[in-house]
């Protein structure tokens, strides 16, 4: 049973409003849901949104997949945080490039002249574009003769 957090439509017609529920993805919209988690209603200036972020956090924990617009609304209410880093792990990571980026240079220096014996040949080689341009006027430089 796939299960999705979505937004019931309520309200009277041209003034909708919607609770954000758990229903199973094969029940209708304004169908049989599992549990109500909040409500959003678009209407009010700014939108009014409530939403349990407990209850959220579990179903999302046991495989519930909220839809587009939920997940925009969870990310307003603050459930999809992005991990911020803090100033140290920040000043750590660059280092820990450079560090690995120095130990790699010596490894690219010894592989470049190898690289650039192999690459000279290849561009050597004609292209099939250009052997068929010399085919024709091989061609005619042999009727010619």
């Amino acid at each position: 049973m796939s299960v999705k957090i979505r937004l019931r439509r309520m309200g009277a017609h041209k003034k909708p409003f919607y609770r954000i529920v758990v229903a199973d993805s094969r029940s209708p919209r304004d169908g049989r849901f599992i549990e109500e988690l909040g409500y959003y209603n678009p209407l009010t200036d700014p939108a009014d949104v409530k939403i349990n972020i407990e209850k959220a956090k579990k179903w999302i924990s046991t495989g519930a997949k909220p839809t587009d617009t939920v997940r925009g609304l969870l990310k307003k209410a603050g459930l999809f945080e992005t991990a911020k880093e803090t100033p140290s792990e920040a000043a750590q990571e660059p280092a820990a490039v450079l560090a690995e980026s120095e130990q790699s240079e010596p490894e690219a220096a010894a592989a470049t002249p190898a690289e650039d014996e192999q690459s000279e040949p290849e561009a050597a080689a004609t292209t099939p574009a250009e052997d068929e341009q010399s085919e024709p006027e091989a061609k005619a430089e042999a009727v010619a003769d």
